[in-house]
């Protein structure tokens, strides 16, 4: 079989779409008979080489590093070149209509794989106005592909709510293994001049509106200096705040292991996740995490492994901090660790999806995944 995965969410900076899409292509390459080929945006265009081919696109100003192409032939003409036996969209734009209308004329099946809430960033940005709009194009986005994968319940009933059909529930997930809680080194707070007694805070992700960072930066200010914040994901090294540190973004995954075990609780602010990756990283890694009741973030976060903050609010953050430090870390950190193990490990999440693609290109021997839904609940 020969997977190509076309997106644009695909960058030097970029976040948990990047490293699935990575993981995928390891996990991939030590099976036999499977064949994997990204197709992302570039500089310029090059064909395949080492299982990665792109198209010219321009930069998308304030996106951390994406660039948006403009044109669908391009994408077209290179995916029909690519024979694929399968079509994976991981973005719902230009390269998702080319992802289509390649697979209609090679007449294999195509897989859209809703990895951004463009519902809520539209509201965010342009108004609820914006909405419907949106919905009326998705739906007619996916009308054109075989079956659509959610990687949260969240996600797959708002799909289901305004009329996609043929939905599929396919989680991320996380490689245990170096997201583990032996990266823990001590010699991190000296490196950032905290103090053994400091409670350290991580966040880690694109530095972007709809992340909500700024908030943290004024949940640390009112915390005070028992606390410390790491914020990783800038462009470069900077003090902040007397207890705000912003360290670039970590393109070494050992090297963003490292901070996120090494800090006492992982926090975040954001309330348009349709996974939360780097949560499940963190907690893979014995942290904790406080974050908002907004979007997937419930299906991942509960009292058992941190706390939720009932809205986007300081105040309410803050009361979520202290909660989990008065009902202590260690507990609710290795239980963060076993539900990352047992629920979201890459080997998990790749066996699902893999009986998907067998389903969809109709190779037998794998019970439908179409079918297994309640495999998750």
């Amino acid at each position: 079989m020969h997977l190509v995965d076309a997106t644009m969410f695909f960058a030097h900076c970029s976040g948990g779409v990047k490293r699935y899409l990575m993981a995928k292509r390891e996990w991939l390459s030590g099976r036999a008979g499977l064949q994997h080929t990204l197709l992302i945006p570039d500089a310029r265009s090059r064909p395949a080489a080492s299982g990665v081919a792109t198209i010219a696109a321009l930069p998308l100003p304030f996106s951390g590093g994406y660039r948006f192409p403009l044109r669908t032939g391009p994408w077209y003409r290179q995916l029909v070149e690519l024979q694929p036996d399968l079509i994976e969209a991981g973005d719902p734009y230009v390269p998702a209509w080319g992802a289509a209308r390649a697979a209609q004329t090679l007449g294999v099946p195509a897989l859209a794989f809703h990895h951004s809430d463009i519902e809520r960033l539209a509201q965010l940005h342009f108004g609820s106005w914006s909405v419907p709009v949106v919905q009326c194009y998705l739906r007619s986005l996916y009308g054109e592909f075989d079956a659509v994968a959610a990687p949260s319940r969240y996600v797959q009933e708002r799909l289901e709510a305004f009329g996609i059909r043929r939905t599929v529930l396919q989680p991320l997930g996380v490689d245990t293994r170096l997201f583990h809680p032996s990266r823990r080194d001590e010699a991190l707070r000296s490196e950032l001049g905290a103090g053994p007694q400091t409670r350290l805070l991580v966040y880690a992700g694109r530095l972007v509106r709809e992340k909500n960072v700024q908030m943290l930066v004024k949940v640390a200010r009112r915390l005070g200096p028992g606390y410390r914040l790491l914020l990783i994901g800038g462009s470069r090294r900077r003090q902040l705040e007397a207890n705000v540190s912003l360290l670039p973004y970590q393109e070494r995954p050992e090297f963003l292991a490292r901070y996120l075990a090494s800090a006492d609780l992982f926090v975040h602010a954001g309330v348009t996740e349709t996974f939360g990756l780097v949560l499940a990283e963190a907690m893979a890694c014995g942290r904790p995490v406080v974050a908002v009741a907004a979007g997937s973030v419930p299906e991942l976060v509960d009292e058992s492994v941190g706390q939720l903050a009932a809205a986007p609010t300081v105040s309410a953050l803050i009361e979520a901090v202290e909660s989990v430090f008065e009902r202590g870390i260690e507990q609710l950190g290795r239980n963060a660790r076993h539900r990352a193990e047992s629920r979201y490990d890459w080997n998990v999440t790749f066996d699902r999806l893999l009986a998907l693609y067998q389903d969809l290109t109709g190779i037998s021997g794998t019970p439908s995944a179409l079918r297994a839904q309640d495999a998750l609940s």
